[in-house]
């Protein structure tokens, strides 16, 4: 199925970005709607949309929500770098 990033946001943090997303993205299981927040990779295991984007060079903690994510980087590691692969890892999505 994948997704597509509409639009990138700046958020109030430097260090994290909202990525709009079509189409909305359907719970873990029925019955847990709601925001799925994670700050590494290990926590994330379970969620294999998190999981996937935690495989992006630089990305320190996800946010899920049903129609935006917010992604947070390293200090280290460049927006425009994060953003497309980013892209790429929703692109191929199949959760």
């Amino acid at each position: 199925m994948g997704y597509r990033v509409r639009e990138f946001q700046e958020t109030p943090n430097p260090g994290a970005i909202k990525c709009l997303l079509e189409p909305a993205i359907a719970p873990l299981a029925p019955g847990r709607a709601g925001p799925r927040s994670y700050r590494s990779a290990a926590a994330a295991s379970s969620d294999p949309l998190a999981a996937r984007l935690f495989e992006v060079a630089g990305v320190e903690n996800v946010l899920i929500a049903t129609d935006w994510i917010t992604i947070g980087k390293s200090p280290s590691a460049s927006w425009k770098t994060v953003k497309k692969d980013v892209e790429r890892a929703l692109a191929a999505a199949s959760d």
